[in-house]
């Protein structure tokens, strides 16, 4: 039976009700990490079922401007109701988001966002990288598919480890809030600017 502090420390840094929270303990045997672990699995499984037939008519667009003036950041993230876009959890979501465009700098919003064209080139480099090797075909196209995963993780939002706790990706952290807020949460578009350095000019 899972302790009651541990139980409390645990919706403490997850959001999950009570019940989840002794299973998951349960389940990790009293670890809390472990059973943040399996929080985070469930979560993604019941955002899953949230994101499956929902739309998203709300939001709010999140800006984020670095001290220096100099980079700026901004994301349109949606959600269901307007309640939700006006809750302080969600905005948090949103500011974080924000800040994760300025700092990691993505090109996409996902993978499915990537031009056809572009993946098939980026598939094509990958292949050639791996062709010289003295491997097995089967055993070459999971390399290359591993190559295409971890550029995921660099050119694409939801992919990307989250900044504030890398142990998560942003695609982790979205279906956590959507475990937690209970609504469908969506990356729709960002955009991010920076200033370029000044050309030298010479007398």
């Amino acid at each position: 039976m899972a302790d009651a502090k541990l139980v409390m420390e645990l919706r403490g840094r997850t959001g999950a009700g009570i019940v989840d929270a002794k299973n998951a303990l349960d389940e990790a045997g009293g670890d809390i990490e472990k059973a943040i672990e399996v929080l985070k699995k469930k979560g993604a499984l019941k955002a899953a079922k949230k994101t499956a037939e929902r739309s998203t008519a709300e939001g709010i667009v999140a800006v984020y401007l670095h001290h220096t003036k100099k980079l700026a950041a901004m994301v349109e993230v949606q959600c269901e109701t307007d309640f939700v876009g006006r809750n302080s959890d969600f905005q948090e979501l949103t500011n974080d988001i924000a800040m994760q465009v300025a700092a990691i700098n993505p090109e996409y919003v996902s993978p499915e966002e990537i031009p056809a064209d572009i993946l098939s080139k980026q598939r094509e480099i990958f292949t050639a990288e791996v062709a010289a090797e003295n491997k097995p075909e089967e055993i070459k196209a999971k390399i290359v598919e591993g190559k295409l995963q971890k550029w995921y993780s660099e050119v694409c939002l939801t992919k990307q480890a989250f900044f504030k706790e890398e142990s998560m990706t942003i695609e982790d952290l979205i279906n956590a809030s959507i475990a937690k807020i209970g609504e469908k949460i969506v990356i729709k578009r960002f955009a991010r600017m920076e200033m370029s350095a000044a050309p030298e000019v010479c007398l």
